[in-house]
């Protein structure tokens, strides 16, 4: 690994170096990423809470309850699913661009600033779509935030690559 002087970025002087806990570009990724899943993982939990808050259940199995009826479309539980659901659409795709973005070997501060916003707008977008709902304009800039932060990935991969196709 070797350092520019006055500058905090590290370049990476081999592709076998990229993915190793050597390259604070992919601890950084590593870490934000961790935080994402757990908050993926916390949706399905609300969605339990919410089910079991408002004794909505989907199947007739999971009806503790004599007096409850199997329903699927209730507002409270849905949001979440949604919420969840778009999680999923978002930030698996997000996952893979960040890895083929840390595979061109970007400035780490950059690239670590990137990770951070990113993440900070996903747990936002789920706060103001799923626990607390907040009129639009906010949820809109959480969601954008996020895939603008991929779409910029992409072409910073695409521009590095285009001479090799």
């Amino acid at each position: 690994m070797s350092t520019t002087a006055g500058n905090a970025s590290q370049t990476m002087t081999s592709t076998g170096e990229m993915f190793t806990l050597e390259n604070p570009v992919f601890c950084c990724y590593l870490f934000w990423a961790t935080v994402l899943v757990v908050k993926m993982n916390l949706m399905s939990l609300l969605t339990a809470i919410q089910r079991f808050r408002y004794k909505i259940f989907p199947n007739q199995e999971d009806l503790f309850f004599k007096n409850l009826e199997v329903k699927f479309d209730d507002p409270n539980v849905e949001r979440v699913r949604r919420a969840h659901r778009n999680d999923m659409e978002n930030i698996l795709p997000y996952f893979i661009m960040s890895l083929i973005y840390i595979s061109t070997n970007p400035n780490a501060d950059v690239a670590c600033n990137l990770f951070r916003v990113a993440s900070v707008a996903r747990i936002i977008h789920t706060l103001v779509y799923a626990v607390y709902p907040v009129p639009q304009p906010s949820r809109i800039i959480a969601f954008a935030t996020m895939l603008l932060i991929t779409f910029y990935m992409a072409a910073v991969v695409a521009l590095r690559t285009l001479n090799f196709i």
